[in-house]
């Protein structure tokens, strides 16, 4: 079984840096696509899809229709040799944006079915 640093970088409880598997690095990496800003990171500039700006955006259905959009391109730049996409689904809920992601692992395995709303992972 191999595993990964951890996301966010952290020792553990014996003070070597903290392990996980393939399962929850694959969404460690799902994670930083959708919650890193366009320009945040300085050698690769245009990498991730900025979920975290949609918090202060008037929620709508065109906006959801949008973002919808933006991540599966993004998720499919970033990850594709990682994750095949199956499914995004974005909903305006109330004063929410639900982000509700069906993908599968390249390596094998069933598919899985992940939540995330701008404000943090559900």
């Amino acid at each position: 079984m191999a595993l990964f640093f951890d996301f966010p970088f952290h020792l553990d409880g014996r003070g070597r840096s903290a392990e996980t598997d393939e399962d929850e690095h694959i969404r460690d990496l799902i994670i930083q696509v959708l919650f890193t800003n366009p320009g945040e990171r300085v050698n690769r500039a245009d990498f991730g899809c900025g979920l975290k700006q949609l918090v202060f955006m008037p929620n709508s259905e065109a906006l959801a229709t949008a973002t919808q959009f933006l991540i599966q391109g993004a998720l499919q730049r970033w990850l594709e040799s990682v994750i095949q996409v199956e499914s995004v689904t974005v909903e305006a809920v109330d004063s929410e944006l639900r982000v509700s992601l069906v993908y599968s692992k390249r390596s094998g395995g069933g598919l899985r079915r992940e939540v995330f709303t701008p404000g943090g992972v559900v």
